[in-house]
């Protein structure tokens, strides 16, 4: 039975013709799956599914999605991620056209489990926005089983700064980006290992809203604060002066990083 797949020109560019066409044939598409964006159960007999594909510098792993959650797409990782995800499930790749067929929906790059938070921030007299990362779970390094928490560390090594108080602008990390569209938050982006077009660190589900005043200070400053913190340092705080709070505290506990990064979009 033909599956509800969708197969973007992108995705079809990358597996080939004859590959895309087997999936919407429903030869090599699974019948249930979880979906890649949400994790939990889809049906590509039941309902629309997405085709994403993660591709790495040597391999590609090709993942299911709810179409609600995500449309069908190319996805840039780094070939760390990408071999560490694959290690995980047992499953093989043979090449960057080719598609993973173990489990492949749970071979998804770290951003996936990013919570993020829009706020406004006071420093120096002066409102700021902001974006307050935090992961539903520990971040460890990809490939790696063992237990432990190194989320801040892996962004202190892309740039970010530790924080121990939120009384100064964290500084400026080039090559990172906000992407902000037509009003909605869209992505979180970083410099591509190729070199070439920034790729997502975090995207959202779905385009997220931000308030006028968040907007405005965004166009203003013309640059977006992002902190980042480990589980269960933050938290989803209802008001604005409830995340400050927590900022200081994750901030004067030493769990606390942050840059400045510029907007792209308005």
């Amino acid at each position: 039975m033909p599956r509800m797949l969708d197969v973007s020109d992108a995705v079809r560019a990358e597996i080939g013709d004859e590959e895309a066409d087997r999936l919407l044939a429903g030869e090599n598409a699974p019948g249930s799956y979880d979906c890649t964006s949400c994790r939990t159960p889809g049906d590509s007999e039941q309902e629309r599914t997405s085709t994403v594909l993660f591709v790495g510098d040597e391999t590609a792993v090709l993942a299911f999605a709810h179409a609600s959650c995500l449309p069908s797409q190319v996805v840039q990782v780094t070939e760390e991620q990408l071999q560490g995800a694959v290690r995980s499930i047992g499953g093989v790749t043979d090449g960057a056209g080719s598609a993973a067929a173990a489990e492949p929906q749970r071979a998804v790059p770290e951003q996936a489990v990013l919570g993020v938070t829009s706020g406004l921030v006071l420093i120096e007299g002066e409102l700021h926005p902001a974006l307050v990362v935090e992961p539903t779970s520990p971040i460890v390094r990809p490939g790696s089983t063992g237990p432990g928490d190194e989320f801040l560390a892996l962004l202190i090594e892309q740039g970010f700064m530790p924080v121990t108080g939120l009384a100064s602008v964290p500084p400026v990390l080039h090559g990172w980006s906000v992407l902000l569209a037509v009003g909605q938050l869209h992505a979180v982006l970083q410099p591509s290992a190729h070199g070439g077009r920034p790729v997502a660190w975090w995207q959202a589900h779905q385009p997220l809203q931000v308030t006028d005043s968040w907007r405005a200070a965004a166009n203003k400053h013309q640059q977006v604060l992002l902190f980042a913190a480990p589980v269960g340092s933050i938290g989803r705080q209802p008001r604005e002066d409830l995340l400050r709070e927590s900022l200081d505290k994750a901030a004067a506990n030493g769990k606390l990083v942050a840059a400045a990064l510029p907007l792209a979009g308005t």
